[in-house]
């Protein structure tokens, strides 16, 4: 069984994944492979240096991150021309891991954790969705003490994605992580145990 793994940003998502792969789920991150396509000798990077030149490349020819950031930050031309490079080879990417996990270990859940799943109109690659829900003020103040940043910083991270209670409306599964830790694992448990897993 395959599953799409979602939140926003400060809902606890990375403790959910953590704790589902502690049970046997495979994990497929969405984060780490983005990180992967920007190693140097990877086309993407090199498709990266070809459009915004060799200012974005440290010394040693590993990314400069801030400097790509610079660019792309606040300039949603630049940011499409990124995002047009980097995310059809990071989903090219995931669906053959997703493929792979799938015929060889087929008892097995596989759990591909995107950040942005619902705005990248992915959900129906998934047999199921879970989201990661904290309300939006739990969310706002977890996301401020994480950061260390102002309310305004904070909400403005926020109002880039959707709405935390959109994707709770369309999620097949919502783990509800705004008690503790005990009580988000139990509703991990639940569905695990629903579900069929070992």
């Amino acid at each position: 069984m395959n599953i799409g793994l979602t939140g926003g940003i400060a809902t606890g998502k990375s403790s959910v994944s953590r704790y589902l792969v502690s049970l046997g789920a495979i994990l497929i991150d969405a984060d780490q492979i983005a990180r992967e396509v920007m190693l140097p000798g990877h086309p993407v990077l090199a498709a990266v240096i070809e459009r915004f030149g060799q200012a974005v490349l440290n010394e040693d020819g590993t990314l400069h991150r801030k400097k790509l950031g610079e660019i792309v930050f606040g300039n949603s031309a630049e940011l499409k021309a990124l995002n047009d490079i980097t995310h059809p080879a990071i989903r090219q990417e995931m669906r053959e891991r997703m493929r792979m996990f799938e015929q060889e270990q087929p008892d097995k859940l596989v759990v591909s954790d995107i950040p942005l799943l619902y705005e990248s109109g992915l959900s129906e690659q998934f047999e199921q969705v879970m989201v990661v829900y904290v309300p939006a003020e739990v969310q706002l103040k977890r996301l401020m003490e994480r950061d260390g940043i102002s309310k305004e910083d904070a909400l403005s991270r926020l109002n880039a994605q959707m709405d935390i209670e959109e994707k709770k409306r369309r999620a097949d599964i919502v783990i509800d992580n705004s008690g503790s830790m005990e009580e988000t694992k139990a509703q991990i448990l639940k569905f695990w145990h629903d579900k069929g897993l070992s």
